[in-house]
């Protein structure tokens, strides 16, 4: 339960300091995305690289051996990897989108409660990614 709470505080964390906080200002994305894996790796030892692998079936697998990924958590990465797609620094927008969108599936699967919000965000990334 303290693995689940931990990453769930690293996530917010990282979220804020990413897109609210003074260090966004001082660092550009590739940075601050860079420093953001950095922070995962060593402190949940979880490969933000390896899960941006093109393979949903291998990347689901991975997320999923993770313990403390709730669907909470899930969500939470998902969130920040959706900012990074829609951030204008951007260089791998729809690979940012495109794995949000698996993280929010993987996430209403995981679920036992279906979110409105949930679905919002899953809506926005397919009309960005113009998915019908």
């Amino acid at each position: 339960m303290r693995e689940i709470e931990k990453i769930g505080a690293l996530l917010r964390a990282i979220r804020r300091r990413l897109f609210g906080g003074k260090r966004s200002e001082e660092l550009d994305l590739n940075d601050q995305f860079e420093s953001a894996r950095e922070e995962l790796l060593n402190e949940t030892n979880f490969d933000l690289n390896t899960f941006l692998h093109p393979d949903t079936e291998y990347t689901n697998e991975y997320i999923l051996g993770f313990a403390a990924f709730s669907a909470e958590n899930i969500e939470l990465l998902a969130d920040f990897l959706a900012e990074i797609g829609r951030s204008e620094d951007s260089s791998d927008t729809k690979k940012y989108l495109e794995k949000a969108l698996q993280l929010y599936d993987l996430c209403t699967l995981k679920s036992n409660a279906f979110s409105f919000e949930r679905e919002k965000k899953i809506k926005a990334i397919k009309n960005c990614l113009h998915i019908v």
